[in-house]
């Protein structure tokens, strides 16, 4: 063999040795699954019970994020303009599941796509909105829970009455960042005539620039209490509502706990956490097969009613012990 044929042949025995050697050292990478998060809140902010719950979740389940399964998070900073961009976004990055946290982000992931199945666990009106054609077979590729159930509205109303026997007249701040806000109102309308009391004032709302005049013009009505139809815009800007309240020196009944923690007076709804938690659940039935359309949208099971002492203080109001005593948190 000439010297030239042993170079060749020294060379490719080199190459032909390698090979197992460099396969070995590159292992076949496991693709874990990856949901997409749109929510209107930020990486910042604490507590965050959406996200959270959400969290912890995706923990009961045995996911470990990062390691066994990824998450795109969009985050809206207290806007939902870009919900849009946000899901085409993650289209585009072909996710597995698209958790959107309310119904901005429902409505924009299902203009996206209807394909990659969604979960939204805060819904106020499922059928209604167009994200199911039932609550217990939803068609299409959206699932998810309602926070709202059919009396929650008059509930409401009737917690504020009794916190303020006096109530006679409200004003109400409507929301129209959800599409159907008109049926929340119709609801309000009812349980109000059924209490005796009446809307004095009726706003509608579709960005903060509008709360300062709407708070000052319910206030020139006459209305001796505030009562929010509340959306996407007013929950990021309760921080504004609670200060416009207390300026005006008018108590306000809220959704959720979140705005009592803002300084809102009082507030009877879902528990924001569980809903979050309980859509992990949708997600890994998801992952593991279930169709999202022969997933049933679930109605809410933990409400809570949360008062804050501090702001009753600040206006100058006796909360009756009777109910505080059924209140799920006091903020004092």
């Amino acid at each position: 063999m000439s010297s030239g044929a042993q170079a060749i042949h020294g060379g490719c025995s080199g190459c032909l040795l390698a090979i197992p050697f460099a396969a070995e050292a590159q292992p076949t990478r496991k693709t874990i699954p990856r949901i997409a998060f749109l929510t209107t809140t930020s990486p910042d902010d604490s507590p965050n019970p959406g996200v959270d719950g959400f969290r912890q979740g995706l923990r009961d389940l045995g996911y470990v994020e990062g390691q066994t399964i990824a998450i795109e998070w969009r985050w809206g900073r207290g806007r939902t303009d870009q919900f849009p961009k946000f899901a085409a976004e993650v289209v585009r990055l072909k996710v597995d599941v698209i958790v959107a946290a309310n119904t901005p982000a429902g409505r924009a992931a299902l203009m996206a796509t209807k394909k990659i199945p969604i979960v939204i666990p805060f819904m106020v009106d499922p059928v209604g909105d167009g994200f199911a054609a039932t609550l217990a077979h939803p068609g299409g590729n959206v699932t998810g829970l309602t926070n709202e159930s059919a009396d929650l509205i008059g509930k409401r109303l009737q917690l504020f009455k009794e916190a303020l026997p006096s109530l006679s007249r409200i004003g109400v701040v409507v929301d129209t960042s959800e599409a159907n806000y008109r049926e929340s109102v119709n609801n309000l309308g009812a349980a109000a005539r059924a209490l005796e009391v009446r809307v004095q004032a009726r706003r509608e709302v579709s960005n903060p620039g509008e709360l300062g005049p709407t708070f000052a013009a319910i206030l020139r009505e006459g209305a001796g209490g505030v009562f929010i139809a509340g959306g996407t815009m007013t929950y990021a800007n309760r921080a504004q509502l609670a200060e416009l309240a207390l300026k005006h020196r008018l108590p306000m009944m809220c959704g959720q706990a979140q705005y009592v923690g803002a300084g809102c007076l009082m507030s009877y709804g879902a528990n924001l956490g569980d809903l979050f938690r309980r859509a992990a659940i949708f997600v890994d039935k998801i992952l593991k097969g279930a169709k999202s359309a022969d997933l049933p949208v679930e109605q809410p099971t933990k409400f809570e009613l949360v008062i804050n002492l501090r702001t009753a203080k600040a206006l100058g109001l006796t909360i009756p012990q009777s109910l505080l005593l059924r209140a799920d948190q006091v903020i004092e």
